[in-house]
């Protein structure tokens, strides 16, 4: 028995010194790693920092609003700049459609025949309208601008290359303006084989004066006829007032009435000389 109990007490003693020893070698052998996993969690927690903000920090609300500022100021351009397109677009649009024409009204031969008009080689003779056509009838060119419209130019040259067949049968050729402003009368004749006339009440440009003013210039139409005129060598100014439109008139003799009333719907809209000379020979003179 007593050598049983001296057993067990050194057993006692041994098994606790070999526990204590293994926490002693795993302890030597892991610190070398320690550094190594230290280094890793502060670069960890670095790259933790520095990809996102601090979430116990608060943001000051200055910069916020700051920021709201400049997105709502960014939306409202864009908007005003789309906003200009739209309006744009639409403005071309509706230019290009007969919404956009002026309404014109027919005159009637009492309307035109009361007309006072002025000569332009004697100013102080004003004539009644009705003595043009009383006998023989008459083509009336309502000058829209003279000397000053590169379409103004067109039409009465066109027309004027009808003065053979109009001498023929007897019918003049006569235009009539709205002002006289310096030479343009006088710089308006060679392209003009008729006389001249100052009609100052303008009813030869229709009951209803009608009117084209910016927009007629971004109408398709209106550069399809400039174009056509350019290339017929045809070149004027726009010195005066041009914006109430013109027309051209075949009125027959006596009470026979108007046979032809071409009323300009827009810039470079002329008549057609093919119409006209139909007209001209409906024409039964007086006797």
């Amino acid at each position: 028995m007593q050598a049983v109990n001296r057993c067990w007490v050194a057993l006692r003693w041994r098994i606790p010194l070999r526990c204590s020893a293994l926490p002693l070698g795993s302890s030597l052998l892991s610190t070398p790693a320690r550094p190594h996993f230290q280094c890793q969690t502060a670069l960890f927690h670095q790259s933790e920092a520095k990809a996102g903000p601090d979430p116990n920090k608060i943001t000051p609300v200055s910069s916020l609003v700051s920021g709201l500022d400049g997105d709502l100021s960014a939306m409202g351009m864009w908007s005003l700049g789309l906003g200009a397109v739209g309006a744009a677009l639409a403005g071309i649009f509706l230019a290009n459609t007969d919404l956009c024409l002026p309404k014109a009204a027919n005159a009637s031969l009492g309307f035109l025949e009361e007309a006072d008009l002025r000569c332009t080689l004697d100013h102080n003779k004003v004539i009644k309208a009705k003595s043009l056509w009383d006998k023989n009838g008459a083509v009336v060119m309502a000058v829209r601008l003279p000397d000053g419209c590169i379409f103004v130019l067109q039409e009465a040259s066109e027309l004027s290359s009808l003065k053979p067949q109009l001498e023929e049968l007897g019918v003049p050729l006569v235009a009539v303006v709205k002002e006289n402003l310096g030479s343009e009368i006088q710089d308006f004749r060679p392209h003009f084989a008729g006389d001249i006339y100052i009609d100052e009440e303008k009813r030869f440009y229709g009951p209803l004066q009608r009117r084209m003013g910016g927009l007629g210039f971004i109408r398709i139409g209106v550069w399809q006829n400039f174009i056509r005129a350019w290339k017929s060598g045809y070149q004027g100014n726009m010195n005066g007032e041009g914006f109430i439109l013109g027309g051209v008139y075949v009125i027959g003799a006596g009470e026979q009435g108007i046979l032809l009333e071409h009323q300009e719907k827009q810039f470079g809209d002329k008549v057609d000389t093919a119409d006209v000379l139909k007209a001209i020979q409906k024409i039964v003179p007086a006797k």
